[in-house]
């Protein structure tokens, strides 16, 4: 935990301290790396002189081999040191990125998250380069990578966001602990995948019978014995060959069940370390929100030991079949029937906890996506945790700012929508703020359905569904124009408020793919059968006959407006809302501009 309210400060000074870890422990990897080829060296001359020459003692070999294999263990031990602290300087690189807004494109795209034709994700920037989720992305999972989708993409019941809250609020503050996440295993990201374990912790039981591990255990030893007594010629070759006989058959018997068994630890092995050291890590912490208890006894195992010590064990387990591929071990743990041994072994393990293992992975799953939501808390200081609404349909907020542009940049304005104003047209000329205005709207209603604190001052928004067009294009594959793709996500957004839940729908540049009377009379219909039916919204436009949609709903519209200012020939925006229309455009400014006579 920190109490540090500064990120940057924060991680300045961690970035610097693993900087210097790093540095001194790459100058003595380096010295090692010297000493250990001159000791190689004086080996192979003391080797010569004691054997070739006869000069020596053949005994002083054995000084430089054990100086050799000193400084092998010390050099080890000191690159996984210089390793882990250069993991750390990249981790806070990353971390020290997302305050500087150089983070885009650098971190987790989140792209195979993202549901084809899904009536907001791509609109509101949620996933690819620049996205919400590579803001959010801090996990060391895909279990936790998914569950961070999922919220991202559909918004949470209110107890559950209720609870979401009060546990990143918790988290917030645990710095030591997602550092030390961040720098579990060897590599700064690893795929640890719940499907393949659970799936793996469910399979059916292989077909074993009862006391195959006796059995085993008694022809290994069986072996042993008669093996032993033949090289000391107490016993002729012919018990010997008894006992690899019964083995042949015992392995034969076994073997479509062994091979299952093998080929299913396998393709979850991989990730048994990671989850072991998740798992050890949680144990230790207590928490206080009911929902990170309730992660925590997610984490229990069926026996006395720890989730983690039953996770070993495996390991331990998996560790001993591979001793099997070891050329040098491999003509023995034949008739040890070793890998027959490791299999019933890892077999009983999984009739004992493989049904927990979902239980485990799930657990860590919600555990790293609130970690992400508490990341993104704890480097957005101002950002404050929304007032959530059970009735109606309401966004009510005050200095709403797009969560993707840093605080020090973005322009904040208020947003009111409501029942009595559901509707709000925002006029402007190019490049003004109408879209980011929308986006910041939706996003933080997402930020807020997930459990995460908003780019606001304050906020009170009720359960939204949203339905966006702000980025719609045509598609020559699917042979559709644009104003045919537009057309489509309106009817799905209007589909949407049919359906009787809240809606908010952020509708930019409402038609532009038609000529302006029909856009009239078809953004005028749109718009006021989504009011009818309860939603509410907002409307861009640069068509100014569009700004007459607000006049034909009396109260329950506004017309609103962003505008620029033409000086020595460069042009300004403010990005500030206004109330009205705009009273005039820059299409001809912008194309004077770039050189174009018009």
């Amino acid at each position: 935990m920190t109490t540090s309210l500064f990120p940057l400060s924060e991680y300045q000074t961690r970035q610097g301290r693993f900087a210097a870890e790093l540095a001194f422990n790459a100058q003595r990897f380096r010295q090692l790396s010297s000493a250990r080829l001159m000791v190689g060296l004086s080996g192979i001359v003391i080797a010569a002189l004691a054997i070739g020459g006869g000069w020596i003692s053949v005994w002083w070999v054995a000084l430089p081999l054990v100086v050799f294999l000193v400084l092998a263990m010390i050099h080890e031990g000191v690159e996984r040191k210089r390793d882990r602290a250069a993991r750390a300087v990249a981790h806070y690189e990353k971390a020290l990125g997302r305050l500087s807004g150089s983070w885009m494109g650098a971190g987790n795209l989140g792209e195979e998250y993202q549901p084809p034709s899904h009536i907001y994700a791509d609109d509101l920037d949620l996933f690819g380069r620049g996205s919400l989720f590579e803001l959010l992305d801090t996990a060391r999972t895909r279990g936790g990578e998914r569950k961070l989708a999922e919220w991202l993409l559909a918004p949470g019941s209110v107890e559950d966001v209720l609870a979401r809250q009060d546990a990143v609020e918790e988290l917030k503050p645990y710095l030591n602990l997602r550092e030390e996440i961040a720098l579990l295993g060897t590599d700064t990201r690893m795929a640890l995948d719940r499907r393949v374990m659970a799936e793996w912790g469910a399979m059916p039981a292989a077909r074993i019978f009862n006391g195959a591990a006796w059995v085993a255990l008694m022809l290994a030893l069986a072996f042993v014995v008669t093996f032993l007594l033949f090289l000391a010629q107490k016993l002729s070759l012919w018990p010997v060959l008894l006992v690899v006989l019964l083995e042949t058959i015992f392995s034969f018997a076994i073997r479509d069940a062994v091979n299952r068994v093998v080929a299913g630890v396998a393709a979850a092995a991989s990730d048994l370390a990671l989850l072991g050291h998740f798992l050890e890590r949680l144990e230790g912490e207590t928490f206080r929100s009911p929902r990170l208890q309730e992660i925590a006894r997610g984490m229990s195992a069926p026996t006395e030991a720890s989730a983690s010590a039953e996770i070993r064990a495996l390991e331990n387990w998996v560790d001993r079949l591979d001793w099997a591929r070891n050329q040098f071990f491999l003509a023995l743990s034949l008739p040890l029937l070793w890998i027959p041994q490791c299999a019933i072994a890892m077999e009983a393990w999984r009739a004992r906890s493989g049904a927990h293992i979902a239980e485990w992975m799930a657990a860590v799953a919600e555990f790293e996506a609130l970690s992400c939501l508490a990341s993104f808390a704890y480097e957005h200081p101002h950002a404050v945790f929304p007032e959530l609404l059970e009735q109606g349909a309401v966004f009510s907020g005050r200095q709403v700012r797009h969560p993707l542009i840093p605080a020090g940049s973005a322009i904040a304005n208020d947003v009111e929508l409501n029942p009595v104003c559901p509707l709000w047209v925002i006029s402007g000329s190019n490049m003004s703020g109408k879209s980011t205005l929308l986006r910041a709207v939706g996003m933080n209603t997402v930020l807020a359905w997930a459990g995460a604190p908003v780019c606001c001052q304050s906020l009170q928004v009720s359960r939204l569904r949203i339905g966006a067009s702000i980025r719609v294009n045509d598609s020559l594959a699917d042979n559709k124009s644009r104003f045919y793709a537009e057309i489509t996500r309106l009817r799905s957004v209007v589909d949407l408020a049919k359906q009787g839940e809240p809606t908010l729908f952020l509708l930019d540049e409402l038609l532009s793919g038609t000529n302006s009377h029909d856009r009239r009379i078809g953004a005028a219909a749109v718009v006021r059968g989504l009011v009818e039916r309860g939603a509410i919204g907002l409307v861009t436009t640069h068509d100014l006959a569009l700004a007459d949609i607000a006049d034909g709903l009396g109260e329950q519209a506004r017309n609103l407006h962003f505008e620029d200012q033409m000086e020595a020939g460069e042009m300004y925006f403010d990005y500030r809302l206004k109330p009205g229309v705009v009273q005039r455009s820059n299409a001809l400014e912008l194309m004077r501009a770039v050189g174009l006579d018009v």
